[in-house]
């Protein structure tokens, strides 16, 4: 007997209705305008920091009025086309209710005769564009089913994920605290994942490495929490399901990450409010919640850690967000560890806890934070 797909829920097909209203909408302007005699144009926001404010209230990034516009011309008339087979793709996958990654987007466009993609990087620029084009209207790339080809971080601890079959419905219980020296991969779509847990909180960690000796040590049932593995900047479904998890299961998310420019600056302001050529979808994206237990500046006076010297790209990456990034105009104690991190010219990593043992980050830096979260950085 064939497997039957789970009936979709009233919401998701609400928002799958709106989604494709606004795809046709769209489409229907740029047809009316032509049938007009008009030029056809398409406004996209421009995405970047110096088009993005930041509400402390809201708690993340906001695109701003900035627009660009894509006007059908000759010189222009290639990149419009793409855009449309583009918008159209999108519908389809909705309504079939199905999804294609980034890599097979750009593979489905050789079938578009002269509006075939040279490059990924071509097809990817229009799948940003037309992502912001219609995140004004709170619709994400996911929702317009697409998807990176890159899967989330890693997970470990007292937390338990429903997974419903994509084709059956049936739901598969997974326990994250069952895969002994492993873990559980975020899939690169999280929307359809509910949770279970008795946590207190998310400990959000920059290195694998990390990630992996308080997985093996089991620390997370020694704190009654939850490990994230970050492994660098998040991606965007390791974001999303952090995000889930504060706001369905109301716990608080605690960032682990190295001292130093690009951990501060890009990491922890990334998961917390967003970068700024992606404003436009961070309201679904980031964890305002979101606060910085370290490493610090202060740390590595305190704990007497080993340092590297602060390289030219991490001067230019602090003194770049001190003078740009709204984030740190708005957070003077964040402002002022980076201030301290640049006078004192150095760098240090998490692993740099170990010049005082293997296991001292799970037996004393660590429980020695937790017990001060009012402390931590903002």
């Amino acid at each position: 007997m064939a497997a039957r797909r789970q009936a979709a829920s009233p919401e998701k097909k609400k928002l799958d209705r709106r989604t494709v209203q606004a795809i046709v909408a769209a489409a229907k302007d740029v047809n009316d305008k032509i049938l007009k005699g008009a030029k056809p144009e398409m406004s996209f926001p421009v995405r970047s920091l110096s088009n993005v404010r930041y509400d402390r209230r809201k708690g993340y990034f906001e695109i701003g009025r900035a627009r660009k516009n894509r006007t059908l011309t000759v010189s222009t008339v290639r990149t419009f086309a793409q855009t449309l087979r583009m918008m159209s793709l999108s519908k389809e996958l909705v309504e079939t209710d199905d999804f294609a990654t980034k890599r097979d987007a750009y593979y489905q466009s050789k079938n578009w005769e002269e509006a075939a993609f040279q490059e990924q990087s071509e097809s990817d620029t229009v799948m940003d564009d037309i992502e912001a084009l219609f995140s004004v209207e709170g619709i994400s790339r996911e929702q317009l089913r697409f998807v990176p080809d890159e899967h989330g971080g890693a997970v470990a601890g007292r937390l338990i994920v429903h997974d419903p079959d994509y084709e059956t419905g049936r739901v598969h219980r997974i326990d994250c605290s069952q895969f002994g020296s492993g873990a559980y991969s975020i899939p690169s779509l999280v929307e359809h994942l509910s949770f279970e847990t008795d946590a207190e909180f998310v400990l959000a960690i920059e290195t694998g490495g990390m990630f992996q000796r308080l997985q093996s040590h089991r620390f997370w049932d020694k704190a009654n929490c939850i490990l994230v593995s970050m492994a660098g900047v998040p991606t965007r479904a390791t974001r999303r399901f952090i995000r889930k998890l504060a706001d369905e299961c109301k716990l608080s998310v605690y960032a682990f990450v190295d001292c130093d420019p690009y951990g501060i600056s890009n990491i922890y302001r990334t998961l917390k409010v967003g970068s700024g050529n992606a404003a436009h979808i961070s309201r679904f994206f980031c964890v305002p919640t979101a606060k910085f237990l370290g490493v610090t500046p202060d740390d590595i006076e305190q704990y007497q850690l080993p340092t590297h010297p602060l390289k030219d790209v991490d001067v230019k990456r602090a003194k770049d967000a001190l003078k740009n990034d709204p984030f740190f105009r708005t957070y003077p104690a964040r402002a002022q560890a980076l201030q301290k991190l640049l006078k004192m010219g150095v760098r240090a990593e998490q692993q740099a806890l170990a010049k005082w043992g293997l296991n001292y980050v799970i037996e004393e830096y660590l429980p020695r934070k937790l017990s001060h979260t009012r402390s931590f950085l903002p």
